[in-house]
């Protein structure tokens, strides 16, 4: 069999490929001594299929970046931008934020908190599971903050950034707030 690979130069083509699968374990995550393990644990076994998610985002959402799935909003204090907020619906029904600042002569003034009550609000009013977003475990008062505002940690990686810094110990940490 004679395979090539090639580059996909339209986004107009469309290419159907069976990539269901048959789920008959799953690995149960560990973390001991800094490295991650696992165990095998068995399941009762069911087909996943992408394409059921594919239908079911195309029946009742628009596409991912459309500029009703993004917005930006800014904090101000007269003309002063002093904190910003990016969201963008996530392909899992979340929104993702992008980006959350707020300028350091304005924290602790509540600006953050209300940005994620914003955040929330644009959400739901979208039908959304939550929000969820991403920062590092060396940005402590964040994950502080996150915590305070009822976000759970979904999950972390820690080979995210060490393709901009090999030698440090830092970690993605994958916040979440779910909706009820």
């Amino acid at each position: 069999m004679n395979i090539s690979i090639e580059e996909c130069v339209g986004k107009d083509e469309t290419v159907e490929v069976d990539g269901d699968f048959i789920v008959d374990s799953v690995l149960m995550l560990t973390m001991a001594d800094g490295k991650i393990g696992y165990q095998v644990k068995e399941v009762p076994a069911y087909r996943k299929s992408y394409e059921e998610e594919d239908e079911a985002e195309a029946a009742g959402n628009s596409p991912v970046d459309a500029p009703a799935d993004q917005i930006t909003y800014l904090a101000r204090t007269g003309e002063k931008v002093v904190g910003q907020i990016d969201l963008k619906r996530s392909w899992n029904h979340y929104a993702y934020v992008e980006d959350i600042r707020v300028d350091q002569a304005y924290r602790r003034f509540g600006i953050g908190r209300r940005l994620i009550e914003q955040a929330a609000l644009w959400a739901k009013s979208r039908g959304l599971s939550g929000i969820m977003l991403e920062t590092q475990n060396t940005n402590v008062k964040a994950c502080r903050f996150y915590e305070s505002r009822g976000f759970v940690i979904g999950g972390f990686d820690r080979y995210l950034y060490k393709g901009l810094h090999k030698d440090r110990e830092e970690s993605a940490v994958y916040w979440y707030l779910l909706f009820e």
